[in-house]
C-alpha cells in the first residue's frame, strides 16, 4: 500500500532546515576547533582549508556535470544553486555595474559568531571559491562583504578571473 504524503507547513519546514544547518555549523566549528587543538594553529588551519577545498571542488565538479548532461555551456548562469533557499535570506542587487547576491541572513554565521569564533568560522566560507573553481576555473566566486568580518551582511560577486602582474 502506497504511503501518503506527509504535508508540513513552510514555517515548519524552515524550522527543521535551520536546525539541520544549526547542527552543520556546530560540526564544523568542532571539527575546526579539534584539529587547531590537536595540530596547532598552522597546521590545523591548513587542514581545515585542504578539507574546505575538497568539499567545494567536489560540489564545483557536481555541478559542472549537471550543467554538461542537460547541454548547458560551464558559465556562471548555469551553475545550479547547492543551497535551499529556505536555509538564507538573499537578494540579488547591482552594485558598481555588477550583479551581486546579498545574504542578509546566514543560520551558519549565526552560529558561529554565538560561539565567538567568527575568525577559524570565515574559513569555510572559502567553500564558494572552491565550488566556482571546480565548476569553472576561468570564473572567480568572491566575498566583497561577510557578515563573520563585521559587515551588515554577505554580498557575493563571480567575475572571470584575471591576469595578476
Amino acid at each position: 500500500m502506497k504511503e501518503k504524503a506527509k504535508t508540513i507547513s513552510t514555517d515548519e519546514a524552515l524550522r527543521q532546515i535551520r536546525l539541520a544547518l544549526r547542527r552543520t555549523a556546530l560540526l564544523y566549528h568542532f571539527f575546526a576547533r579539534t584539529l587547531v587543538d590537536e595540530l596547532g594553529e598552522e597546521r590545523g588551519k591548513r587542514l581545515i582549508q585542504k578539507a574546505i577545498d575538497a568539499y567545494g571542488t567536489h560540489i564545483g565538479d557536481y555541478a559542472k556535470r549537471r550543467a554538461e548532461e542537460r547541454g548547458l555551456s560551464v558559465t556562471p548562469e548555469n551553475f545550479e544553486s547547492d543551497l535551499p533557499d529556505l536555509g538564507w535570506e538573499t537578494e540579488t542587487v547591482i552594485v558598481e555595474g555588477e550583479e551581486r547576491v546579498r545574504v542578509r541572513d546566514c543560520p551558519l554565521a549565526k552560529e558561529w559568531l554565538e560561539l565567538g569564533e567568527s575568525k577559524r568560522a570565515r574559513l569555510y566560507c572559502y567553500v564558494d571559491q572552491a565550488k566556482m573553481h571546480g565548476f569553472n576555473p576561468e570564473y572567480e566566486y568572491l566575498h566583497v562583504k561577510n557578515i563573520l568580518d563585521g559587515d551588515p551582511y554577505c554580498e557575493l560577486v563571480i567575475r572571470p578571473v584575471t591576469e595578476k602582474a
